[in-house]
């Protein structure tokens, strides 16, 4: 199964460390498609055109997810940048992320082990500092049963992270919730057994973040 909940950026995030007099400007997001991600690093381009690199890397999807990946060295010799970049993220606790290292060169050539151990460092540096927020797939849920199963009902949903939406009184008892979709199964389940099958549920998937404690 999917992963339905996992940490992700929680805001924009820059920091710089210096190699042998070269600049390395990190600058991470939040980004849950590839044309989100492109289009930040086309932000990133155009508000340092005039560096040496701009070398990025994202994964798009749960932590460790190579479905969805893309990376380039943008001028710097093949591997050196792009890839340990990408590696870096893919071994982080976070998804739906991209980077983008910003070189200004400062006149000492690292070599190629030098620069694979700077443009990882550049991002571990940033991944050690941000902020993370927790992204959940959310399933709205509707719910329409008799009257007397209300308050065994209402003892049951908190154990399930249930955030109450709307609750209507009419011939029957409507209730519109959210909730956590790895949750969702197991509480149709609870509540078709709590009811003798007396329920009706109807449930409905989006996405929606969280701020973590």
């Amino acid at each position: 199964m999917a992963q339905t909940r996992y940490p992700i950026p929680a805001e924009r995030y820059r920091c710089e460390i210096e190699v042998k007099h070269s600049r390395f400007i990190t600058t991470v997001v939040s980004t849950d498609t590839p044309d989100a991600a492109l289009d930040f690093i086309s932000q990133i381009k155009q508000e340092f055109p005039d560096a040496t690199h701009n070398c990025w890397a994202y994964l798009i999807g749960p932590p460790g997810s190579t479905d969805r990946i893309g990376l380039s060295d943008d001028g710097e010799p093949h591997g050196v940048a792009g890839k340990p970049m990408l590696t870096t993220i893919q071994h982080s606790r976070l998804g739906d992320i991209t980077v983008v290292v910003t070189r200004y060169f400062g006149g000492t050539k690292l070599g190629k082990g030098g620069m694979v151990k700077a443009y990882t460092l550049a991002v571990k540096t940033a991944l050690e500092q941000l902020t993370m927020t927790e992204k959940i797939d959310w399933v709205a849920l509707s719910l329409h049963f008799d009257y007397q199963f209300l308050d065994s009902i209402e003892r049951l949903l908190p154990q399930f992270e249930v955030v109450l939406i709307e609750k209507q009184f009419a011939e029957k008892i409507y209730l519109q919730l959210k909730l956590p979709e790895e949750n969702c199964a197991d509480l149709c389940t609870r509540l078709t057994d709590l009811t003798a099958g007396q329920i009706e549920l109807i449930s409905d998937q989006n996405s929606a973040q969280i701020d973590k404690d």
